[in-house]
């Protein structure tokens, strides 16, 4: 479902001469269904820069990506929506709030899944009483599972998980747990960045590593 080879991602920064920063080099990596890969490596060596990447938030300056027989390099922006419709699903370390949207409808995104959408809120732990009011103003651990649940509410085939435990307490991280073994279990490919420990062990099937 996944695959790179050569991957290679360099920033120019214009606001400094021109200089160029190359963040990501040659990488290889190969995803199946059923998998949930793990991308270990120091801060700052371009793990949230490989899977936007494969999101197509950036595009790669070398080698080739792969995400469902799509090659990202080449994708429209047609092709790219599409393909985040239907078969990728990437939850961030940030949501994008977006004002007098209710929390309910941006989990829903347009999609008329209210009764799944509703039960994954509760499974998330956000109280009723919440549903109706716009993310902005939630903490960062409530607006996490806003953006979990959003992720969630389809299943997907592709999942990118950037830290998606790192903003809640026990009871969550364990919820959170269990949706992303429930996904793998029914067949997505999973690329993720966890760095707690105890999270990694019990979802990630391998470990790459990023140097």
């Amino acid at each position: 479902m996944i695959r790179t080879q050569g991957l290679s991602k360099t920033f120019v920064l214009h606001n400094q001469g021109g200089v160029e920063l190359e963040v990501l080099k040659d990488v290889d990596l190969k995803v199946a269904p059923g998998e949930c890969v793990a991308l270990d490596g120091a801060s700052g060596v371009g793990k949230s820069t490989l899977l936007k990447c494969l999101y197509g938030n950036y595009r790669i300056s070398g080698g080739t990506a792969e995400v469902a027989g799509i090659d990202i390099a080449a994708a429209s922006p047609r092709e790219l929506l599409a393909l985040r419709r239907g078969t990728v699903a990437y939850v961030s370390q940030f949501l994008r709030a977006i004002p007098r949207v209710s929390a309910l409808d941006v989990v829903l995104d347009g999609r008329a899944l209210r009764s799944e959408g509703e039960q994954l809120l509760l499974r998330l732990r956000i109280p009723m009483r919440l549903w109706s009011v716009p993310p902005a103003t939630f903490s960062g651990g409530e607006q996490q599972r806003i953006n979990i649940a959003r992720s969630f509410l389809e299943p997907k085939p592709v999942l990118l998980l950037d830290e998606p435990t790192a903003s809640l307490d026990a009871d969550n991280r364990l919820t959170v747990i269990a949706l992303i073994n429930e996904a793998r279990e029914a067949g997505a490919a999973i690329v993720g960045i966890f760095h707690d420990q105890r999270v990694r062990d019990a979802v990630a099937t391998r470990v790459h590593p990023l140097h």
